[in-house]
């Protein structure tokens, strides 16, 4: 029987509900895209973060006026942390030498690295030639473009370097063009470095990726100086908090537009559903008459409110996932993949709001069926 009654009144009142059905599942279009971009954005701003390099840096503390180094295993023992967060971490170890070539003798810094997981943490890095990648080449390197300028080097090209006595010949496989200090450098291979200075197994600091917003880095950062007590952990406050802040900005005004279009779509179903609660006064005076409870007689409003927020806002999360495909396209230039969670958060927010903007309907339950049966 409540279905037979269900079914007659929705058929009844098919164009006001269509009505509020148009407003809930045009609100649910947009939370949708909007959702599904903040979730898609904030995924795609983080790899692109993560291509400018390192975020974090671990060092040892400067004791004396020596050159502080410490132990190059840290790297390594960062991935058995097991933090999701982190995207990479690579030791560094820098000397001052002398660059021999057959013309003159310069000075240049050279950086013992990761060769692989430098590649791999600074993407935007433009290179002329090919990388180094093998983590423990010693006979190739990378050659920073003002040091390959001022040295007349070119991808095929050899160098010698020279510090306290002892020479390596290195050639050059790529010339790294960044626009900051790494174009005076060359890199080579950590344990070439090591070799050259008579560093065995040390690094003079470890530069790490960590990945979130400004309070999960700030996590991070304190989890790894509680798991490296003897070193000292900070981030690159600039490169840090511009990715935490750039986050929070987006999601706060993803946030906001959201829920200004929720109100906007409690609007529109509540405009709907006051026209509807006066038609259905004779219906639910009648119903009351005829010994109806009043909850029972609620129920029937609560699934059609129900029944709108459920339709509307799975159409809604279809057009809405195709909306966020096209502003992605035209806006920003880049694939925004359909996130599937997306469609439980928008139906639970439609029904919500179809519940909220059917309060009206709860005044039908001060009908009197005396008046309605009087004609008043």
């Amino acid at each position: 029987m409540f279905w037979r009654i269900f079914k007659r009144l929705l058929w009844a009142s098919r164009g006001r509900l269509a009505l509020a059905l148009v407003a809930v599942a045009s609100g649910a279009t947009v939370c949708a895209a909007l959702v599904n971009l903040d979730l898609d954005a904030g995924e795609k701003l983080t790899r692109e973060f993560r291509s400018l390099g390192a975020n974090v840096v671990i060092a040892p503390p400067q004791v004396s006026d020596a050159v502080p180094d410490m132990d190059a295993a840290v790297a390594g023992r960062i991935a058995a942390l097991g933090m999701p967060e982190i995207a990479g971490a690579a030791p560094y170890l820098y000397v001052a030498a002398q660059a021999v070539t057959p013309s003159q003798h310069l000075p240049v810094i050279i950086a013992g690295t990761w060769l692989d997981e430098a590649a791999r943490m600074n993407l935007y890095w433009r290179v002329v030639g090919q990388w180094t990648t093998a983590r423990d080449d010693r006979s190739h390197c990378m050659v920073g473009q003002s040091a390959a300028r001022a040295l007349v080097l070119q991808p095929g090209s050899s160098i010698t370097l020279r510090y306290a006595g002892r020479e390596i010949s290195l050639a050059v496989d790529g010339v790294v063009t960044s626009g900051g200090s790494e174009d005076s450098q060359i890199f080579a291979s950590l344990a070439t470095v090591q070799d050259l200075a008579s560093l065995p197994g040390r690094a003079g600091l470890v530069q790490v990726s960590v990945h979130g917003s400004s309070p999960q880095i700030e996590g991070a950062v304190a989890k790894l100086a509680a798991a490296f007590p003897g070193l000292e952990v900070r981030p690159v406050r600039q490169l840090a908090a511009e990715e935490g802040q750039l986050l929070d900005r987006i999601r706060g005004l993803l946030f906001a537009t959201v829920l200004l279009i929720l109100v906007l779509a409690g609007l529109g179903v509540l405009a709907a559903m006051a026209g509807l609660a006066i038609e259905r006064r004779r219906d639910v005076g009648l119903m009351k008459a005829l010994g109806g409870p009043v909850r029972r007689v609620m129920r029937f409003f609560v699934a059609e409110a129900t029944t709108i927020g459920v339709v509307g806002g799975l159409i809604g999360c279809g057009v809405g996932m195709l909306l966020a495909e096209w502003i992605g396209q035209r806006v920003f230039g880049a694939n925004v993949s359909p996130r599937l969670v997306v469609v439980p958060i928008t139906v639970g927010l439609m029904v919500a709001v179809a519940l909220a903007g059917a309060f009206p309907l709860r005044l039908l339950g001060r009908v009197r069926p005396a008046e309605i049966l009087r004609g008043e």
